[in-house]
């Protein structure tokens, strides 16, 4: 467990090299990696979403994809597409852009609901469905998909479906003014990204998974996530509460996170830490309600937490 836990810590720092000042987004990114699940960065543009994605692809020895999502962009760029072979005299498949390990899916709001939803088979079963033919993506495969503000130019929301697929929905913010100067002092040595090296291959990275669903978590605190998934979908200021997706969710981050702080057993603030950006993008809030972080904050405290001996 010990030489495991070094091994993301490794993974951390080399992220670190490119993304300055954002170690909370950068862990809990990791976290949602080793957890099996895909990631939502929301921010306004150049705060650093996509370093951060194209770092993560480099430390973690990963094929990555990059579509810049627009107006323009179809399904058959990400699922692929059937082309006839007029010498073979039959139907050849031109693999898309899913086929890696992981799609840094840009401004995926700026794309029509239709494209978007292209992404919806492979994000949950790792395999893509052209003309009846059913083909699998290679493993791993993660999705880190980006999005402006709702209300930008070009913007449209993303179908509750496809937010539900996102395991985690993160903020990246402003950076402080002694990180900018920083951020100033490295751009000035060369590319952030050429600064970050390989720490794990596809083979350490399984067994880094393996680890992580191997932490315990207790009955106890199983039935306490149910509890705060419940209390989203009794909520009169929530329409649409957590789904069990959700719980499964919060149940496989809350096992990341007590990994990367090294231990193989959840405790409550490993569910504290990662509730809010576990849940709140999920929720449906009734008329007039705006912010679902603060609500699911709320719903944090007013449940108990179990003593745990």
């Amino acid at each position: 467990m010990e030489e495991k836990s070094r091994q993301a810590a490794r993974v951390v720092a080399e992220v670190r090299k490119a993304v300055i000042g954002k170690d909370d987004v950068v862990i809990k990114t990791l976290m949602t990696v080793l957890a099996r699940g895909h990631i939502l960065l929301e921010d306004i543009p150049g705060v650093g979403k996509t370093t951060m994605a194209l770092a993560f692809s480099r430390a973690l020895g990963l094929q990555y994809n990059r579509v810049q999502f627009t107006p323009d962009v179809l399904p058959s760029d990400l699922t692929g597409f059937s082309v006839y072979n007029r010498e073979k005299q039959q139907l050849e498949y031109q693999k898309g852009a899913l086929f890696c390990n992981l799609l840094l899916a840009d401004e995926l709001n700026r794309a029509t609901s239709r494209t978007q939803s292209a992404l919806l088979e492979a994000m949950e079963e790792g395999q893509v469905t052209v003309d009846g033919n059913t083909y699998p993506i290679p493993e791993p495969f993660l999705v880190i998909a980006t999005q402006n503000p709702v209300g930008a130019a070009g913007t449209q929301l993303l179908p509750d479906s496809q937010l539900d697929r996102f395991m985690i929905c993160l903020t990246m913010g402003y950076p402080k003014p002694e990180e900018e100067v920083e951020l100033l002092r490295r751009k000035s040595r060369g590319s952030l990204l050429d600064q970050v090296g390989r720490v794990l291959n596809h083979q350490e990275l399984e067994e880094l998974r393996r680890t992580v669903d191997q932490v315990h978590l207790s009955e106890d605190l199983m039935a306490y996530i149910v509890r705060l998934v419940t209390a989203t979908r009794q909520n009169p200021r929530i329409l649409q509460g957590g789904s069990p997706r959700a719980t499964l969710a919060v149940a496989a981050v809350s096992r990341a996170a007590a990994f990367l702080w090294g231990r193989d057993y959840v405790l409550p603030e490993d569910i504290h830490r990662i509730w809010c950006d576990t849940v709140a993008h999920r929720l449906l809030l009734a008329s007039g309600e705006r912010d679902a972080r603060r609500i699911a904050q709320e719903v944090l405290d007013s449940i108990p937490a179990p003593k745990i001996r």
